[in-house]
This record gives structure tokens, sequence and C-alpha cells, in this order.
């Protein structure tokens, strides 16, 4: 990890800037999972203008509008699983000390890890029957499958960046990007 001499915006002190490796796997993750929002956004956003303006339906918009928002689910269970913006239920964690708050952490992320991985061993098990199948869309009749697998790589990212959360959690928390906690002003 680097440090920077910049001074923060939020007054004195030095601005971290981190270079790590896992951190710009963890950007690439968040940068795919936004491009895949803008992608359902200009799908949906075409076919509007194309069909209200010029009566034309494009083939298959709905099919690849279905497909991408599974896309986007899924990308955005990773983008959102490590950086810990979920929604989540603060009660109890709010009113105990700092170390019981990075045991809570720790045991909500390794339940999650659990949950994600089990969904992404039933995921890849819909590529394969997908496949298996030649699930087509109605208009193109161009398979599922690719859509599904794009969908499972971002399940599969998601477990990373939870395995990777977990693995700060317990031996770096220094090196957590937590929303919840605050910096002194």
């Amino acid at each position: 990890m680097t440090v920077s001499s910049d001074a923060s915006p939020n007054g004195p002190g030095p601005v971290r800037r981190s270079t790590s490796l896992m951190d710009r796997f963890i950007d690439t993750i968040e940068l795919i999972a936004a491009a895949f929002v803008g992608i359902v956004a200009l799908n949906t956003f075409v076919a509007i203008v194309m069909r209200k303006f010029f009566a034309v339906t494009i083939p298959d918009y709905y099919d690849f509008g279905r497909l991408l928002l599974g896309i986007l689910i899924f990308w955005g269970i990773a983008a959102t699983s490590y950086r810990g913006s979920h929604i989540t239920v603060d009660l109890v964690w709010a009113n105990v000390t700092p170390r019981h708050q990075r045991w809570i952490d720790i045991f909500a992320t390794l339940v999650l890890l659990f949950v994600v991985t089990v969904q992404t061993i039933t995921l890849f098990d819909k590529v394969r029957t997908t496949y298996q199948d030649n699930v087509l869309t109605y208009d193109l009749r161009l398979p599922n499958w690719p859509f599904f697998a794009v969908a499972w790589i971002g399940d599969v990212s998601a477990v990373l960046l939870i395995a990777i959360r977990t693995w700060r959690l317990i031996f770096h928390p220094e090196e957590i990007h937590d929303p919840k906690t605050k910096t002194a002003e």
C-alpha cells in the first residue's frame, strides 16, 4: 500500500491511496458492475425511443433486457459484497465495542461467503443445463447460456471479493474500505 503526502479534503493528514493488486481487482469488479448498469439502461432507452418515435421494435430487446438484468444483479452482488454497502441491520453492531463489532463483521461475512458460494455452485448448474437444453431467445434464436455464464462470472467475482473481505477482516482490518467506519473530522 502506498501512502501519499497530499492533504486530505477533510483536514490535515495523509491520504491513503492503495495500489495493491487486490484493490485494483476490487475496483475492476465495481467498474464492470457499473458498466452493466449502463448497458441495461441503454437497452431500455433505445428500445423505448425506437418504439415510441419510429414504431420499430428491436428484436429480442425484452429477452436482452431480462438477461442483462440478471447479469447486473450478480455483478451488483459482487460490487456490494466487498464494500459492505448492501442492506444491513446494525442494531446490535452499533451498540457493542469495536472488538465485538469486528467479530460480528467476521461472522456475518463468513455466512455471506457460504451462501454466495452455494449460490455460485447452483448457478453454474443452471449455466450447464441452459447450454445442454439449447435455450434460445424468442426472435433471433440466440443462445441464452452465454448471458448466464457472464452472470456466473459475476457470482464467482462475488465469492472472491467476499473471501478477500474475510481475509482482510481477520488479518488486516485496517485495509477494509467500510462505509460504516467514519473518519474523525
